[in-house]
């Protein structure tokens, strides 16, 4: 299926949670928060979603620094 992520093209798996698309961006999702379709979707509930084809996703993670 295709999504956008981050304003851009991404290929995934018909039926993939989003665990697998973080997966695969962010090995280690400390300082991660996405949102689906313009509504932010907690950690914890991040393996129950399940994205569809045409979903807009943003990830953004933290930095530290100035």
């Amino acid at each position: 299926m295709r999504l956008s992520v981050n304003g851009g093209p991404h290929e995934l798996p018909e039926g993939s949670a989003l665990t697998e698309l973080v997966a695969t961006m962010a090995p280690d999702a400390r300082g991660i928060a996405v949102a689906v379709n313009g509504s932010v979707v907690r950690a914890a509930e991040w393996p129950a979603t399940t994205l569809r084809e045409g979903d807009l996703v943003e990830v953004v993670t933290a930095h530290q620094g100035g």
